[in-house]
């Protein structure tokens, strides 16, 4: 992955017309500081490499810390950092999450454990960009996708020894996105 990273970030000073930096709101909803930064490497592709991380505790039990990295390709029909886009991701990172209750009973055993690990993975996309400005424009981004999610159970949020280590499969949405997009010339 990092040798993949280093090959496209090597060719994007020989083609790159625009930089783009941006924000996504849905990741500002839990709490995320994120940014991104989005790359022209075509007259009709880019590179997006996206970062969020998440520090904090939520209060003295509950916590959603993690931290994630999803570069992406992406194909543009019309012309790049304009309409319509296909893509295909990357994403790798690492949480720790306990005491949360998720809406409709999803994921309910996060209730009153923690669980600790890594996960990696990849998936495609498809998206769209709306031109509000020349600088500026807004962004919305869905994905489905693979990670395999490496985990360590353990019984509270502070205390307790290891409850079990466990290996799953994960087959689903792997990225949403709605972002605030500022573009450097």
């Amino acid at each position: 992955m990092l040798l993949l990273c280093i090959v496209l970030i090597s060719t994007i000073s020989l083609s790159a017309q625009r930089i783009a930096v941006k924000n996504n709101i849905l990741y500002d909803l839990t709490l995320t500081p994120n940014l991104g930064f989005e790359f022209g490497i075509g007259k009709k592709s880019t590179l997006d490499m996206s970062v969020g991380y998440n520090p904090f505790n939520l209060t003295d039990y509950k916590r959603f810390k993690h931290w994630l990295v999803q570069p992406e390709y992406r194909y543009w029909f019309c012309e790049k950092f304009n309409g319509t886009f296909v893509g295909a991701h990357l994403h790798g990172g690492e949480f720790s999450v306990a005491d949360l209750k998720l809406p409709f009973g999803f994921m309910s055993q996060l209730d009153d454990h923690r669980y600790e690990g890594l996960f990696y993975g990849g998936g495609v996309s498809v998206g769209h960009q709306w031109i509000m400005h020349p600088r500026w424009s807004f962004e919305a981004v869905l994905g489905i996708g693979y990670a395999r999610i490496t985990y360590d159970k353990y019984p509270c949020v502070e205390c307790g020894d290891k409850l079990k280590s466990k290996t799953y499969n994960y087959f689903g949405p792997t990225k949403a996105a709605l972002s605030i997009i500022y573009f450097f010339r």
